[in-house]
């Protein structure tokens, strides 16, 4: 049995390969995945989260185990674990700690989404959060475009200061801290990886023209954003099944008849496919909220345990006397 840590995942995963194979997993469809509701398991502390998922025909199969603390924690108020099996026998192929799993599998979602539906000319990219979400994000997006400035609001000054920092220091980049006003006013591209239970900003103040990714709410009563912006956007969602069980920020103003369930236009098999149209214009809102689904992790984990194969043969080969 194979295992691997956060850091180790870290290094071994190549971003863009991630991508990649999340887009290449969508494209093909849903109709092969066998991916059940995530069960919400009420805790003394906080929520577990399990999210299986199988592919037919797939010799493997996993599960994401993912506890989310009430409160703030050394160690962050989440941290998960991932499983993969195999798909006949359920044996146990491979654990890891799935926390840069999630990461990279969130952030690699946003960036299809993100290359799809946003202005190419986008300069100016806005985050709201400072942990990891908010840094997976911040990196994976500056890799893939080439924005001029980054913007970055989180819930205190003195959190948002230290986050600028670090990550200055780690991209290389222009970052600077932001009212949420200015950030939500001046970015071209959004993307929201908070804890906050309640919108944001004010919807009226986003721009024609920007593209937004929700990212940190997945319960049906919390919320990044308000009514008034769902209203005025495309909205884009990674699977319908998801979203209308869990993504507040659209059951809120559905459950108010502010919406209807037609103003969602697609799922990201349907975008990623052109199946469904994204943006129509250079005027269009648009909006993606990611509840996050087990897709992404089993396609994600796959891609690690390949490359962790890979590694011990190349290991086993470079141990192995000559031939004489």
């Amino acid at each position: 049995m194979f295992t691997c840590t956060d850091a180790e995942l870290e290094a071994l995963l190549d971003p863009t390969q991630v991508v990649a194979a999340i887009r290449a997993a969508f494209a093909d469809g849903l109709e092969k995945v066998n991916m059940p509701p995530r069960l919400h398991l009420k805790t003394d502390t906080g929520t577990l989260l399990i999210m299986p998922c199988a592919i037919a025909g797939d010799d493997l199969c996993g599960v994401k185990m993912v506890s989310v603390s009430r409160e703030a924690r050394p160690e962050g108020r989440v941290g998960a674990s991932y499983m993969l099996l195999d798909a006949r026998t359920s044996k146990t192929i491979a654990t890891f700690d799935a926390n840069f799993l999630t990461d990279v599998r969130t952030a690699a979602t946003t960036a299809i989404a993100t290359e799809i539906l946003a202005e190419s000319e986008a300069a100016t990219l806005g985050i709201f959060g400072t942990g990891r979400q908010a840094e997976a994000h911040l990196v994976m997006l500056a890799r893939l475009r080439d924005f001029r400035q980054i913007l970055v609001s989180g819930s205190t000054a003195a959190k948002t200061e230290a986050f600028v920092q670090r990550m200055q220091q780690r991209c290389g980049l222009e970052i600077k801290a932001a009212a949420a006003e200015t950030c939500a006013r001046y970015s071209d591209v959004i993307c929201t990886c908070t804890t906050s239970a309640g919108p944001l900003f004010p919807g009226e103040l986003i721009r024609p023209g920007t593209h937004i990714n929700l990212i940190g709410a997945f319960q049906p009563h919390t919320r990044e954003v308000d009514s008034a912006l769902i209203r005025r956007a495309r909205v884009f969602v990674d699977t319908y099944e998801a979203a209308f069980a869990e993504a507040g920020d659209i059951l809120i103003p559905l459950h108010a008849r502010e919406i209807g369930r037609e103003h969602v236009v697609s799922d990201l098999h349907e975008l990623v496919s052109d199946v469904k149209s994204g943006r129509r214009s250079r005027e269009d809102i648009t909006v993606f909220k990611s509840v996050g689904c087990a897709l992404e992790d089993l396609v994600t984990a796959k891609l690690a345990l390949r490359g962790i194969q890979s590694r011990a043969t190349e290991a086993t080969a470079s141990h192995r006397s000559p031939i004489s």
